[in-house]
């Protein structure tokens, strides 16, 4: 003989399983689980996991698996339930005010580099310049 382990429900489950039992006693039969009652039970699915949710309240897990989905879609701004389908514009940062820089170098040899930056952060030009002049050496 196997001995059973006894699972202990959290509270917040355990609140939820009383109102489907107090529900379920008091429904006439058939009839639909309330909204509210799906709500608490996606909630609680969002915290226990949609297995143990659907195993303690006795609901199907495919039927709150669907609405656990359908909550999360309209909760991330997707109604349709299209959140891999998602398109996020990342623009880059705007500087204060507009910012323009023309750089022009020339050594002995006549070798020449004009560099003209609009509307974008300086890079470090020092370093550009060095470059520029240990190439030529």
């Amino acid at each position: 003989m196997g001995t059973r382990k006894s699972r202990t429900i959290p509270a917040l489950l355990n609140g939820v399983r009383r109102r489907f039992e107090r529900w379920r006693r008091a429904r006439k039969i058939p009839s639909r689980i309330p909204e509210p009652l799906w709500a608490s039970a996606v909630r609680a699915a969002g915290t226990y996991g949609i297995f143990q949710t659907a195993r303690t309240l006795g609901l199907n897990y495919s039927a709150l698996k669907e609405r656990a989905e359908q909550q999360a879609a309209v909760t991330s701004g997707d109604p349709e339930g299209n959140a891999a389908a998602r398109f996020l514009e990342l623009t880059p940062p705007t500087g204060v005010g507009s910012c323009q820089c023309t750089m022009e170098l020339e050594d002995s040899s006549g070798a020449k580099m004009r560099v003209h930056l609009q509307g974008v952060e300086v890079p470090n030009l020092a370093a550009l310049s060095r470059t520029f002049w240990e190439l030529r050496s």
